[in-house]
C-alpha cells in the first residue's frame, strides 16, 4: 500500500493531501494526461465544480482501465484559472480523494486551450503488483 509522508517538523499540509507519498517497491505506475472539464458530447459546463468532477471521472476511468481505483493516486498537479476558484476545486477534490491521500499541488494559470475551461487535473497512481 503506498504510505503518506508527512514529517512532524516541517508545517502541516494547508488541506488534504500529504507532503509525499512513497509506492511499494515494484509498484506499477499509471501517468495521466491533463482531463479537462469537457464531457464526452464536447460539452463544457460553466461552473469549475462541475468541469472539476468531469476531470476527476476521467481520471477514475483511465485508471479503472489500468486496473487501479483513485485511491491508488499519489500525486495530483491540478490548475485553475482564478484564484476565486482554488477553495472550489478542492472541496470537488476532497471529495475523490482517500486515504492515502495523494501528495498535491494547485497552480493558478492564465487560459487553456479553449477559454471556457476552468480547471484541469492530472494524475499519476501506483499499485504494487
Amino acid at each position: 500500500m503506498n504510505q503518506p509522508l508527512s514529517p512532524k517538523d516541517i508545517r502541516p499540509p494547508f488541506g488534504r493531501y500529504s507532503h509525499g507519498v512513497e509506492a511499494p517497491a515494484g509498484s506499477r505506475f499509471i501517468y495521466t494526461s491533463g482531463q479537462l472539464g469537457v464531457r464526452a458530447d464536447d460539452s463544457v459546463p460553466d461552473s469549475v465544480e462541475e468541469q472539476a468532477e468531469i476531470c476527476f471521472e476521467n481520471i477514475r476511468a483511465i485508471l479503472a482501465a489500468g486496473g487501479m481505483e483513485l485511491s491508488d493516486i499519489v500525486r495530483l498537479n491540478a490548475f485553475v484559472t482564478r484564484r476565486e476558484d482554488m477553495r472550489r476545486y478542492m472541496n470537488v477534490r476532497d471529495r475523490f480523494v482517500s486515504e492515502p491521500l495523494p501528495a498535491s499541488t494547485l497552480y493558478i494559470v492564465t487560459g487553456f486551450t479553449r477559454p471556457e475551461f476552468l480547471v484541469e487535473i492530472e494524475a499519476v497512481a501506483a499499485k504494487a503488483d
